[in-house]
């Protein structure tokens, strides 16, 4: 079946304190090519193996955290749709005009029962990527600059009514429940790693008493041994690491996860299951997640700044 209706993650607004600093460890130590600048003074940029103008937005703000994060959609048709399905559903919609973010085009914004900022657009201006598109060249100087991840992956939000979430992302924008875990003793879903494609996880959710908070970005590297030579340039660059490297039990990717220097995590993520619509879920316990392996492979345990800290 042709991928359609949403289909990909497309770029993620980070708040970051310090301006300069934020653009230092993403263009300078991750690697990302910086686009553009816009008149609010957010920064522009994007990672090698990508074809539109932007994946990562930093604006600087008082406090760190996410300020939105955009699906690209197929067509006009399936944004006005999809934003009468949101609406149908019980949310209100805002039309963001295009333009208002750099070569992008019109977006329809909504704020889910978890508290963040979801939005759908379909047209961003396609800049291709430097080794070209017919006969690329395998290499780019960019595939070694700095950490080098291939692409913005996914990332983990924090918020209450993860049940709503999953309905939603489900039963409205298209999307299926590829791993989840359940609370303690209970059946309830409590974490949910949900893709529209057939990747471990385009984005995933864990309940959380206080709404909007961000976990973490995640970038794709190209293979485990890149993950190993980003936690190289992590330590001469003085950056903090919270867990790492290490292997996922949920997803079965391979991962790093560090501190930007506001305080936002960061991860790089390599492999990684393949989730298909007509598969059913794998599910975790609680217990799994810990002394299971679920989050930690290598040291069959819950981190506790894992669990607590958020943006």
């Amino acid at each position: 079946m042709a991928l359609t209706g949403v289909l990909r993650p497309g770029h993620i607004q980070i708040r970051v304190m310090d301006l300069d600093e934020g653009v230092k460890h993403y263009r300078d130590v991750m690697g990302l090519q910086e686009m553009g600048r816009d008149a609010q003074g957010r920064v522009y940029l994007r990672c090698w193996d990508e074809r539109d103008h932007h994946s990562i937005i930093l604006s600087k703000a008082d406090s760190a955290g996410m300020d939105f994060f955009g699906f690209k959609v197929d067509s006009t048709a399936t944004l006005d749709k999809l934003e009468k399905d949101v609406q149908n559903w019980g949310l209100k919609t805002e039309r963001i005009p295009a333009g208002d973010l750099l070569e992008t085009g019109e977006r329809v914004r909504f704020v889910i029962p978890s508290g963040h900022s979801i939005e759908l657009y379909a047209e961003k201006t396609f800049v291709g990527v430097d080794r070209g598109e017919m006969d690329p060249s395998h290499y780019s100087k960019q595939m070694d600059t700095g950490i080098a991840p291939r692409s913005f992956d996914h990332a983990l939000l924090y918020g209450p009514d993860v049940d709503k979430v999953l309905d939603l992302f489900t039963n409205v924008l298209g999307f299926h429940l590829a791993e989840y875990v359940n609370l303690p003793e209970t059946d309830v879903k409590g974490a949910l790693w949900l893709a529209c494609s057939n990747k471990a996880h385009d984005i995933a959710f864990v309940i959380h008493p206080e709404p909007n908070k961000f976990h973490h970005v995640s970038f794709l590297m190209e293979s485990l041994e890149r993950v190993f030579r980003a936690a190289d340039i992590m330590a001469a660059n003085d950056v903090k690491v919270d867990i790492g490297p290490t292997r996922h039990g949920i997803t079965r990717g391979g991962t790093i996860y560090a501190w930007d220097p506001s305080g936002n995590r960061f991860e790089t993520f390599a492999g990684g299951n393949y989730a298909y619509p007509d598969q059913p879920p794998i599910g975790w316990t609680w217990e799994g997640l810990g002394e299971g392996g679920g989050l930690d492979v290598a040291a069959r345990k819950l981190h506790d700044t894992f669990l607590a800290v958020v943006t």
